[in-house]
């Protein structure tokens, strides 16, 4: 199998370890995934998608639920983070940048960092306002409902 950092495979959770999990990589090969790289609740024969973080020189991959690249994942955090605004029926989150990093990954599903870097972009595209106890869109009207 020729796989390279940043591919993405198909991967079916083996069993669960003190780092993470073991996965079986397109049905060949197996991979770690390592537990701070996972933000949902995964199960022993669950499929998912993922992709190639690090190949080893010993020849172990560690593989990650997320795609590889600071691009590719600060377009899906800013994705998720603008959803959930505009879902919210006020059109805020009473999530800042200074919420404690559970409290982020329980209800989104990422990081405090990718968290913080998805309000920055968003902030510099003058999209959202951040105060001490909530973010808020700033044109409420491109709410979807």
């Amino acid at each position: 199998m020729d796989l390279k950092v940043g591919d993405k495979v198909q991967l079916i959770v083996e069993k669960e370890t003190p780092l993470g999990y073991t996965v079986l990589i397109e049905e060949e090969q197996e991979g770690l995934l390592y537990r701070s790289e996972v933000y949902t609740e995964l199960d022993v024969e669950e499929e998912v998608t993922g992709y190639i973080k690090h190949i080893r020189e010993d020849g172990l991959i560690d593989v990650s639920l997320r795609p590889q690249g600071f691009l590719n994942v600060i377009d899906k955090d800013v994705d998720r983070v603008m959803s959930e605004l505009k879902q919210s029926p006020n059109g805020y989150l009473l999530l800042t940048d200074k919420s404690p990093a559970d409290h982020i990954r329980y209800h989104l599903e990422m990081s405090k960092k990718a968290y913080k870097r998805a309000l920055g972009k968003l902030y510099k595209e003058k999209l959202i306002t951040i105060t001490d106890d909530k973010v808020e869109l700033i044109n409420k009207e491109v709410k979807d409902n």
